[in-house]
């Protein structure tokens, strides 16, 4: 979602290796390419061959559905013979005695016990089944942000003035998390809304502790918590992760845009504030509550852009924001064991010209003991990625010390570094990305998929192999192979899987399988997910700059279909497409559609739909689905 960039003085910013017209780019994918531009024919020459380091599956199952259209229009789509269910909607009851939802009425005791906006990252937690055998299961929801507009009656025609301390707080409790019970029947998934084990998370309401590094650090301690160990709330939680223990991570992205208040420019905050792009920000908060504002408050910036660790099977649990693995706009973390047991969580930073990283525990996972992972994110090694030219990868450690993140540099202690760790990435040299949003590990494979959603501030002379076009207004992804399955080697090799854009617009310079259709191609690639027989799906944020909804497409990935995309899904217009995650026996596909309905100068009172309920005093709503297939196959299965 973050649309602002680094503008620091990395060198590898300022000035690109090489311009687009030098680049080498048989690190484009190995199989017969449709490249969009004349400029780029060598480059599909070269992209026809395989690598001779390359290991392909050839038995990877292909994607067998009915391919839908491309368009935009109110409502959502999805393949011949598939079903896409509502399971949950903003609004709706959590808990028994959760009041009816009443859009028009809105407070903040009501949301607290509903389902909160924009739900982003889906995560499932099996649990045991039902007395009927049924399945069951845990699902873990976060609510990334509130589209004030949309979501408040009254407000758009005089916002910010509309805004009261009411009314903010009904937002706080509209952002976190929902932890959410759901059960299989005959007729699909529905939600258990007397489960102990829902939960709602917010951002003002919910105790969090601080562990690892960072934890006690003068910079996180405030007036009220001189501790420096304990913060109310997390919000703007994009993607996550389940850990191989089953807790989940919620990560923290665009906190930024929470606070209000300046600082002044000689103050000790004033340059890591800016880094991050504290100031002046979306939300009202700060107006009402003091340690939203800067001016009051200057280290509560700091409390937030963690990745959080919750326990869902413990609704009294307090949730814990782990430092070690850094601060900056997390837009996921997933997670993969290593072959030696370590556990390694793969993270982007989404924004222009900011990176990709990995953390890597120090100890092993115990998968016969419970209580010995409970703390195995407070200890470990974050590392970011330097792409190079010759399509090999090297993870750069962020350790206090090393290098040039030594006192002489502002980083007193290993707090600092995490505290500043998009600064201490641009002083190792790091590659500045095309808004790196979804990492996903592929145990099977050894593989890992970067999704890079888009970058128009690139400029020709700022490109490199792994960022290759200038004015990326469609985004590409990047395979990561990891040295024999060991995610946690400090050097792998990298390819670029697609070019997204309309591969038939030569000035785009795509570049797909050319047995993609005239529907298979996307922009903005965001989310994405690998389903139980190991195939790639990718969800996007921004595909309506095509001209077309956004959705989820199918990507072959191997033998001669690698590069293909197939359209499944179609969102409502204004609606972007997150959180994919399939059951584990693969036969439901859960899916979030969150701000549905927006566009320039849509509202509570005019919004571009009404879906999914399509009343008139009804506005639109963030919803969860749940897609089957009719006849209760595999999700693109045969």
């Amino acid at each position: 979602m973050d649309m602002s960039e680094n503008t620091t003085s990395n060198p590898r910013i300022a000035a690109g290796v090489r311009t687009i017209g030098d680049i080498v780019e048989a690190r484009l994918s190995r199989r017969q390419f449709l490249v969009g531009s004349a400029a780029a024919s060598a480059v599909a020459m070269a992209g026809c061959a395989t690598t001779a380091t390359e290991t392909v599956q050839e038995d990877m199952p292909v994607f067998a559905f009915q391919e839908i259209t491309r368009g935009m229009d109110e409502t959502h789509h999805v393949p011949p013979g598939y079903r896409a269910d509502i399971l949950i909607r903003w609004g709706d009851p959590l808990f028994a005695d959760s009041p009816a939802f009443d859009p028009l009425a809105q407070s903040e005791a009501a949301q607290l016990r509903q389902f909160g906006y924009n739900n982003d990252y889906l995560g499932f937690v099996p649990l045991p089944a039902g007395s009927d055998g049924r399945a069951r299961g845990l699902l873990c929801v976060n609510h990334e942000y509130v589209s004030t507009p949309l979501m408040l009656p009254g407000v758009a025609a005089s916002y910010p003035a509309s805004m009261t301390e009411a009314l903010c707080l009904t937002e706080m409790a509209a952002h976190g998390g929902s932890v959410v019970e759901i059960s299989e029947g005959t007729n699909g998934w529905r939600v258990v809304t007397d489960s102990p084990f829902n939960r709602r998370i917010t951002a003002h309401t919910t105790p969090m502790e601080l562990t690892g590094p960072a934890a006690s650090s003068p910079r996180l301690m405030t007036s009220e918590d001189p501790s420096g160990r304990l913060v109310a709330g997390t919000m703007n939680n994009c993607a996550g992760g389940i850990t191989p223990w089953g807790t989940w991570l919620m990560a923290e992205e665009n906190f930024n845009g929470n606070f209000l208040g300046e600082l002044p420019a000689d103050h000790p905050e004033s340059a890591n504030h800016a880094r991050y792009g504290v100031a002046g920000g979306w939300y009202q908060w700060g107006r009402f509550v003091e340690r939203f504002d800067i001016s009051k408050e200057p280290n509560e910036p700091n409390r937030f852009g963690w990745v959080v660790e919750v326990d869902p099977t413990d609704p009294t649990s307090t949730p814990k924001k782990r430092t070690a693995l850094g601060r900056f706009k997390h837009e996921g973390a997933e997670s993969v064991v290593a072959p030696d047991g370590r556990v390694v969580i793969y993270m982007g930073d989404d924004q222009r010209f900011d990176y990709v990283y990995k953390f890597v525990t120090a100890r092993a996972f115990d998968a016969g003991s419970p209580e010995a992972n409970a703390d195995l994110l407070d200890e470990g090694t974050l590392y970011v990625a330097r792409f190079d030219e010759d399509g090999t990868l090297d993870w750069l450690p962020l350790v206090h010390g090393e290098g040039p993140l030594t006192a002489e540099n502002g980083f007193l202690s290993q707090a600092d570094v995490l505290i500043e760790t998009r600064r201490a990435a641009d002083l190792l040299g790091a590659t500045p990305m095309d808004r790196p949003e979804d990492v996903e590990p592929d145990p099977r494979t050894g593989k890992v998929w970067v999704m890079l959603t888009n970058n128009t501030r690139r400029e020709a002379d700022q490109v490199d192999a792994a960022n290759p076009r200038a004015d990326n207004a469609f985004g590409h992804i990047i395979e990561v192979i990891e040295p024999d399955g060991d995610f946690a080697a400090l050097n792998s090799r990298w390819e670029i899987l697609v070019r997204c854009g309309d591969p038939a617009d030569p000035s785009v310079s795509a570049a797909w399988n050319s047995l993609t259709s005239e529907h298979g191609w996307f922009g903005s690639p965001d989310n994405c997910a690998i389903d139980p027989t190991g195939r790639l799906w990718i969800a996007t944020d921004g595909n309506e700059g095509t001209g077309a909804a956004d959705g989820l497409w199918a990507m072959e990935t191997t033998g001669a279909g690698r590069g293909t995309g197939k359209a499944f899904f179609r969102a409502p217009i204004g609606a972007e497409v997150c959180g994919p995650k399939f059951a584990p026996d693969g036969k439901t596909l859960f899916l979030a559609v969150q701000h549905p309905g927006d566009g320039d100068g849509a509202s509570f009172e005019a919004p571009t739909t009404r879906w999914p309920d399509f009343t008139d005093t009804t506005p639109p709503r963030p919803a969860v689905l749940a897609i089957r297939r009719q006849d209760g196959g595999v999700i693109g299965g045969a």
